[in-house]
């Protein structure tokens, strides 16, 4: 089976998005995680953007030791210098490149001709490829290139040294069917290079980065950058934990495996959201608060019968403690007898049915059946319930 690597660019997209700057020590603590999680590369930072992202890189260079590093650079000659400087105490580094090549983005965002664009990505390659043994290359706008001149990038630079070629969907814009075969299409024209890891990078504009990057995995593409929690410019990257999620229920399908431990998916989660304030939506999948509780009685029902009824995978499997059946207006009898059961309380028929009457006239006034309210609820019930006769009681009188 094939592996796919992943590259977190955690510290480096997502953090470019704001609200989620992070200083020294804060990047060190999720460099460490990530690291744990399992990512085969780690992009560290954009060393010109800042004498601060240069410090951040090389301090994540200089402590990490269990994947490769990489650092972003455009195809320019200074960013290129930045970038191996904030390499050189890296065990693994990657030396990662990248120019936009769409007319659309070369008319109006560099000013140059496709030629001058080619020159420079060749020209690049070459002197970071003398000073670093890997250097991947990015084609900015690649899913919004003309075709024919993709080709062209690509096959120029792998002839340069690039070993690992990325076309990222840039904007979001592509749909899963388009993206994969644009991968095809520069898998088929790449010429002798079977050696070059063809990568995908997807933005989430229209909510389809994750399906993209599963399309190209289909398509032959053996790298995937992401983010936990999909954090990233705009709407955000391909979601990390999503797409392993997909990956590893679905492998039947995909026929891929990854190094990613999913114990570590959820507390990579929880450690990103601290570090930045910032926390997941309830409905996020694998990670959200929602993703798995259940309130509907239908589906409370088939969980306490047999979780496969409603959750494709077990919360423990991505390390979230345990799942919750959230008790509310449209709950059923038997999630309020399994919580009572779990808080120590073995009911009647009868001691159920008023417990579910008086918690369905709270609930309806729009509040959730906490523990501490069911607790009330069975104790207020059993208070109400007439006592046993006494033992010989009759009519006769003394």
């Amino acid at each position: 089976m094939d592996t796919v690597q992943i590259f977190d660019t955690t510290l480096r997209d997502g953090e470019q998005s704001p609200g989620f700057s992070m200083n020294r020590e804060e990047t060190l603590r999720l460099a460490y995680q990530i690291v744990e999680l399992g990512a085969d590369v780690l992009e560290a930072g954009f060393p010109i953007a800042s004498p601060g992202d240069l410090e951040a890189t090389r301090a994540v260079a200089a402590e990490i030791k269990g994947c490769r590093v990489a650092a972003l650079a455009r195809a320019v000659q200074a960013d290129v210098d930045a970038a191996l400087k904030g390499l050189e105490p890296a065990a693994k580094p990657r030396l990662h490149l990248f120019l936009a090549t769409s007319d659309l983005h070369l008319k109006y965002k560099l000013r140059a001709t496709r030629e001058e664009a080619f020159d420079r990505i060749v020209k690049m390659i070459r002197f970071g490829k003398a000073r670093c043994e890997e250097v991947e290359f990015s084609a900015e706008d690649a899913s919004r290139t003309d075709i024919d001149f993709l080709c062209q990038v690509v096959n120029g630079a792998a002839e340069a040294g690039a070993t690992i070629i990325n076309l990222p969907d840039t904007v979001g814009y592509s749909t899963p069917a388009e993206y994969a075969e644009m991968f095809r299409t520069v898998r088929a024209r790449l010429g002798n290079h079977p050696e070059v890891v063809l990568s995908a990078h997807c933005h989430d504009d229209l909510g389809l980065a994750v399906a993209n990057s599963l399309a190209a995995i289909e398509a032959g593409v053996r790298q995937i950058e992401c983010t936990i929690n999909g954090i990233g410019e705009r709407a955000g990257n391909a979601s990390l934990e999503e797409l392993i999620v997909a990956l590893h229920v679905r492998q039947n399908h995909y026929r891929v495996e990854t190094h990613i431990n999913l114990e570590k998916l959820y507390p990579a989660s929880r450690l990103l959201s601290q570090i930045t304030g910032i926390g997941v939506p309830p409905n996020k999948a694998v990670v959200g608060a929602n993703a798995f509780a259940h309130e509907a009685g239908i589906h409370q029902d088939g969980i306490l019968k047999n979780p496969l009824t409603y959750e494709i995978i077990v919360p423990e499997k991505v390390g979230v403690p345990a799942r919750k059946l959230v008790l509310g207006k449209h709950s059923g009898r038997n999630a309020f007898r399994a919580r009572l059961a779990e808080l120590g309380y073995d009911t009647t028929d009868s001691e159920l049915g008023e417990c579910y009457r008086m918690a369905m006239s709270r609930a309806d006034s729009g509040k959730e059946i906490r523990d501490r309210d069911l607790i009330d609820i069975i104790h207020r019930v059993r208070r109400q319930a007439p006592a046993p006769a006494a033992a010989g009681s009759g009519d006769a009188t003394h």
